[in-house]
């Protein structure tokens, strides 16, 4: 006959047994992020963080289960109306997190679908204050209204709004058509005005050079008579120094040097033939020209004596 267990000891091994499954069913480890709301006896006890917790069987229960980390919930499509009366699609993105579990597991029924009501009647309050330009070009100032007022709302909730993001703007196709239109008719009115600076600057350049070349034109003209001043001016100034030195040579000749007087003021007179006449007074060259005529007649009657 084989060996055989009392029934006792059997029943204590099968105790044990169940005693340490309900004890490791009993462990749990909270994740990070993570945060348990235990309930005792149906009431609230504790919110479990991350670590190792021991539940009472039978006494305490996991409520609910937490997620601390930051979420995104992409809210569809909502029909607003305008100042101005036009109807547009407009679809949300609201990020936030969960601050105290407690809060957000007791103090409303569904807090997801909370948050997407509270944002539509939010969003159709804002932007029934707005007219359609200004809806779409007010999206930051939009979304600054919608988190300071969810934020606040949700407060008892236990949840942060971090931010809200307008994701979608869908006018009314007519007002699309519309829109596009004015668009196309703005850049062709931007192309027009390109155009006509261009040309104005093109004209502009094109002046600026003719004048640049009128100016270069009149200062070489101006540079040409200068230096033909310049040239007749040193010739008079030429003519005038022999004056001089053909005065200078008869006031310093004696009577017996009639012959180098004549020869000094013929040459004189050649010299400032058509050249002299500018600025020598004309007295004073027929009187030269009367004492050339003398002093010849002089001299042709001494040759003709001595002949």
């Amino acid at each position: 006959m084989g060996f055989q267990f009392p029934g006792q000891i059997i029943i204590i091994l099968l105790i044990c047994v169940i005693l340490l499954i309900v004890i490791v069913k009993n462990i749990k480890i909270v994740p990070q992020a993570h945060s348990y709301v235990i309930e005792r006896l149906g009431a609230y006890y504790a919110s479990w963080d991350t670590g190792l917790h021991l539940k009472i069987p039978f006494i305490d229960r996991i409520a609910k289960k937490v997620s601390l980390k930051e979420q995104v919930v992409d809210f569809p499509p909502q029909p607003v109306i305008t100042r101005d009366n036009v109807t547009m699609q407009i679809d949300t993105v609201v990020y936030f997190e969960i601050t105290d579990p407690k809060l957000y597991t007791y103090g409303v029924e569904n807090p997801l679908a909370a948050i997407e009501n509270l944002t539509a009647t939010t969003l159709r309050n804002i932007i029934g204050d707005l007219e359609l330009d200004s809806t779409l070009t007010s999206r930051d100032t939009i979304n600054d209204k919608i988190r300071i007022i969810l934020d606040e709302a949700t407060d008892a909730w236990g949840i942060k709004v971090i931010r809200v993001e307008l994701k979608n703007i869908l006018p009314p196709r007519e007002i699309q058509d519309a829109m596009e239109k004015q668009m196309k008719a703005e850049r062709e009115r931007r192309a027009r005005i390109l155009d006509a600076e261009g040309e104005k600057r093109s004209q502009i350049l094109v002046a600026e050079g003719m004048k640049e070349s009128a100016i270069l034109k009149a200062d070489a003209v101006r540079e040409q008579k200068i230096r033909e001043a310049s040239g007749e001016a040193e010739a008079i100034l030429t003519v005038q120094r022999a004056n001089a030195d053909a005065i200078k040579m008869l006031n310093e000749s004696c009577p017996s040097d009639q012959v180098i007087a004549i020869r000094s003021l013929e040459a004189f007179v050649k010299a400032a033939d058509g050249k002299a006449t500018k600025l020598i007074i004309p007295s004073d060259l027929q009187n030269m020209a009367g004492y050339v005529s003398a002093l010849k007649t002089v001299w042709d009657k001494d040759k003709t004596e001595e002949a």
